[in-house]
C-alpha cells in the first residue's frame, strides 16, 4: 500500500506542477539554509579524535604574580619552559608532548627556488603517536635524536614535493634557520578540525597545516624566535637563557592517559607539583590546577562562538517561516481535491486511509524538495569556502549531513501536511456527492 500512494504522489507532483514547483523551492530553500549553517556547525563543533578525545589532556598552570592579581584572572594559557620541562620529566600519562611554533627561512638546493619562509611546530617525539599523524615516507625521529635536539626535520608532503619534486626526500638534507636539517620523515594528509593540537599560540583552530616539524629541543639549542603566544607578566633580564629561566609563558603541553580514569590521579598529582613549586616561591597565586580533555579544550577556547550557535538559530527559523508558506499550499493543494476524497470515502476508504495516502504525498514533495535543498546546500557551501582556506575547511558535507539533509525536508514537509491532511479527512462524502 505504501508504494501505490508513493506512486499516486509522485503523479500528484505532476498534476499541478506550478504549485508543486513553488513548494519544492520553498521547501529546498529553507532546507539549504539550515544544513548549510548546520554542517559548519557541525563541523566546527566536532570530535576531532573522538577514540582518545577524553585520554588526551592539556594542563593548566598560573605561575603569574600577585602584584595587581585578580582572582580568576589569567596570563594565558600556556606554560614556561621551566614547568614544561618538570612536566616532560614527570612521566605521568603514557606520553607528553610541549609544543611551540617556529618560522623561519628554507633555502632550498634547487637553483629554480627562491629563498622562502615557512612555518611550523616543534613538539617533542611523543607528538606523532599522541596525535596520530600519518607518515607516506620515513617516520619521526628516534628517542636519542630528540633528547640530544638533533637537526632533524619531518616535512609535510606538499613541501617536501616543494623542495624535492616526486623524489623520495628522507635522508636529504634541507637548509634551515643557517643549518643543514636531515629529512627524517614526510607527513600526508594530516589537517584536523578544528585544529586542536594548536589552537592557541598559532594560526587559530581552523588554521593552515604546518609545515614541518623539527625537535623542540633542537629550537631551543638553536635560539629560535617563538612564533606565537608569549606572555611575561615579570620582569626578566635580556638574553635568550633568561627568557628560558624566566616565568614567561609560551609552550603548549599535552598528556596522554592510558585511560580516561587515570584523570584523577594526574590532577592529584598535578596540585602536588603546583604545592612544591609554591615553596620554592613559585606560583604565589595559588589558583586551581586545571585539566581539559580535547572537547573541553574546544570549549574553553571558544572555539564555536555565540555568532555561530545564533546563526543556526536564524537558519532554522527561515526553515520555519519556509514551513508556515508551505503549509498553505498543500491547503490550497489538497482543497481541490475534496470531491475525489469524497468518493473514496464513499466507496469504503477509511480517514485513516486517506490520511496515510496525503500524509505520503506530503513526504513525496519533501523528499524533491530534500534533492533540490541538497543542490542549494552544496553550492552555498562552496561559495562559503571560497572566501578563505580556514573557512573552506568548515564547509566540508560527510555523509551524516547527507543523511540530516533528507531526515529534515521529510519530515519538514510531513510536519507542514499535518493540518493539510487533517482537514482534508473531515471531507463529508454526503456533501461532496450531491455537489456533484
Amino acid at each position: 500500500m505504501f508504494q501505490y500512494y508513493f506512486l499516486l504522489g509522485v503523479r500528484s507532483l505532476r498534476r499541478n506542477p506550478v504549485l508543486t514547483a513553488l513548494m519544492v523551492l520553498i521547501l529546498a530553500v529553507g532546507v539549504a539554509a539550515s544544513v548549510s549553517t548546520l554542517t559548519i556547525l557541525h563541523v566546527m563543533s566536532g570530535d576531532p579524535i573522538p577514540h582518545k578525545s577524553e585520554r588526551l589532556i592539556v594542563p593548566r598552570l598560573d605561575n603569574g604574580p600577585t602584584k595587581g592579581y585578580t582572582p580568576g584572572e589569567r596570563e594565558g594559557d600556556e606554560m614556561s619552559y621551566r614547568d614544561a620541562m618538570n612536566l616532560l620529566a614527570s612521566g605521568q600519562g603514557d606520553r607528553r608532548t610541549a609544543i611551540r611554533g617556529v618560522a623561519g627561512s628554507i633555502e632550498p638546493a634547487r637553483k629554480d627556488l627562491p629563498v622562502f619562509t615557512a612555518e611550523g611546530l616543534s613538539p617533542t617525539r611523543d607528538f606523532f603517536a599522541m596525535f596520530e599523524v600519518p607518515f607516506v615516507q620515513g617516520g619521526p625521529w628516534s628517542e636519542a635524536e630528540d633528547k640530544a635536539g638533533a637537526d632533524v626535520v619531518v616535512l609535510s608532503r606538499k613541501l617536501a614535493e616543494r623542495l624535492f619534486g616526486n623524489a623520495n626526500p628522507v635522508g636529504q638534507r634541507v637548509r634551515m634557520f643557517g643549518s643543514d636539517f636531515a629529512v627524517v620523515g614526510v607527513y600526508g594528509n594530516w589537517k584536523p578540525v578544528p585544529r586542536y593540537h594548536r589552537i592557541i599560540g598559532g594560526s587559530g583552530a581552523f588554521g593552515d597545516e604546518d609545515e614541518f616539524y623539527i625537535p623542540f629541543h633542537s629550537a631551543v639549542r638553536h635560539e629560535l624566535p617563538q612564533n606565537g603566544n608569549t606572555s611575561c607578566a615579570s620582569e626578566r633580564a635580556p638574553g635568550y637563557q633568561a627568557f628560558l629561566d624566566s616565568e614567561c609563558i609560551w609552550i603548549q603541553f599535552w598528556f596522554e592517559l592510558h585511560s580516561a580514569s587515570d584523570r584523577p590521579q594526574l590532577q592529584s598529582w598535578l596540585d602536588a607539583y603546583a604545592a612544591e613549586q609554591r615553596k620554592l616561591g613559585r606560583m604565589q597565586r595559588a589558583a586551581p590546577n586545571d585539566l581539559f580533555n580535547v572537547m573541553e579544550w574546544l570549549q574553553e577556547q571558544k572555539v564555536v562562538g555565540k555568532d555561530s550557535r545564533l546563526s543556526a538559530m536564524l537558519a532554522f527559523g527561515f526553515l520555519l517561516l519556509c514551513l508556515v508558506n508551505t503549509i498553505g499550499l498543500l491547503l490550497a493543494k489538497f482543497s481541490v481535491r475534496a470531491p475525489e476524497v469524497g468518493v473514496r470515502r464513499a466507496l469504503g476508504a477509511s480517514r485513516k486511509e486517506i490520511f496515510t495516502q496525503f500524509l505520503i504525498e506530503s513526504a513525496v514533495v519533501g523528499l524533491a524538495g530534500g534533492i533540490l535543498g541538497l543542490l542549494l546546500a552544496l553550492g552555498a557551501l562552496a561559495l562559503i569556502g571560497s572566501i578563505s582556506e580556514q573557512i573552506a575547511v568548515t564547509t566540508k558535507m560527510d555523509w551524516v549531513m547527507l543523511l540530516v539533509t533528507f531526515v529534515m525536508s521529510v519530515s519538514a514537509a510531513m510536519l507542514a501536511g499535518l493540518l493539510p491532511t487533517w482537514r482534508a479527512c473531515q471531507v463529508t462524502p454526503a456533501l461532496q456527492l450531491k455537489s456533484q
